[in-house]
């Protein structure tokens, strides 16, 4: 169950080019949060960044209290953000969002990740140490590669790929997950990031008969389910075949059969 919190900051750091970490102290937050979930937080006061920016949980201490966010400075509410000093208190609602399905089951799991859409994964792959993990991250050059350390710490076959070889292979991050797909050795695949890759990640565990769920990324602007700034298209038994959901309250997690990509 979401609440509404004042939570103080307990560090933040830049872990890549415009790309920060936010520790956060919560005992409600690092005991009830799910891999998957996501938090609402205001950004500032007054009117300049008045809605409030959706980031993902990108890790959880229970044992200290305390959860990580990232985030990448996009606009004026990030860049507001990232100015925050450790004391503050911030403004938050969480855990927000269906999570993804783990299950002792998925004896091999892989998890494919874009751009900033990699962050949610670290946490998945942390409470999976059931499995075998497959890790698959892609970026667009070396200097956004982040939080290296901590997924390979947490995987079993680690790979990354960038857009012009800088770092790990050169090219698409999908081409890497379709060698390992055709040994049919996964059991399920998780993906976050650019709605090409998760179009894609789809095309391929469609084709090789594999589960796949994916976290969509959408602007949002309660993150209730009030609002319709977060819609995005579902399979639906009706005349026209979809409906419209929301990735804040139905999301951000779907199974790859359910979401509808256009």
């Amino acid at each position: 169950m979401s609440k509404l919190l004042k939570e103080e900051i307990v560090g933040i750091e830049k872990i890549a080019q415009e790309i920060y970490k936010l520790t956060i102290k919560s005992e409600y937050v690092s005991k009830n949060a799910l891999p998957g979930q996501f938090i609402n937080i205001k950004c500032s006061e007054g009117l300049t960044a008045l809605l409030r920016r959706p980031i993902s949980i990108c890790d959880v201490d229970r044992a200290g209290g305390t959860f990580d966010v990232c985030f990448q400075i996009k606009g004026i509410g990030t860049e507001y953000l990232a100015r925050k000093t450790a004391g503050e208190l911030l403004d938050i609602i969480a855990p927000i969002g269906n999570p993804f399905h783990l299950s002792n089951d998925y004896k091999n799991i892989a998890v494919v990740g874009g751009g900033i859409g990699v962050f949610p994964l670290l946490y998945l792959l942390k409470e999976s140490s059931h499995a075998n993990r497959y890790t698959f991250l892609g970026y667009r050059n070396k200097d956004y590669v982040v939080l290296e350390d901590e997924f390979k710490n947490v995987s079993d076959k680690y790979f990354i790929s960038t857009d012009d070889g800088s770092a790990g292979y050169k090219g698409l991050v999908t081409d890497l997950l379709e060698k390992e797909l055709r040994e049919k050795g996964i059991d399920i695949v998780y993906a976050c990031g650019p709605t090409p890759m998760l179009r894609r990640v789809i095309e391929l565990t469609n084709k090789y008969g594999t589960k796949c769920q994916v976290s969509m990324e959408q602007r949002m602007g309660c993150g209730i389910g009030a609002c319709l700034v977060c819609a995005c298209k579902t399979k639906a038994e009706n005349d026209d075949g979809w409906e419209y959901s929301h990735v804040c309250k139905d999301g951000p997690v779907f199974w790859s059969n359910e979401i509808i990509l256009d």
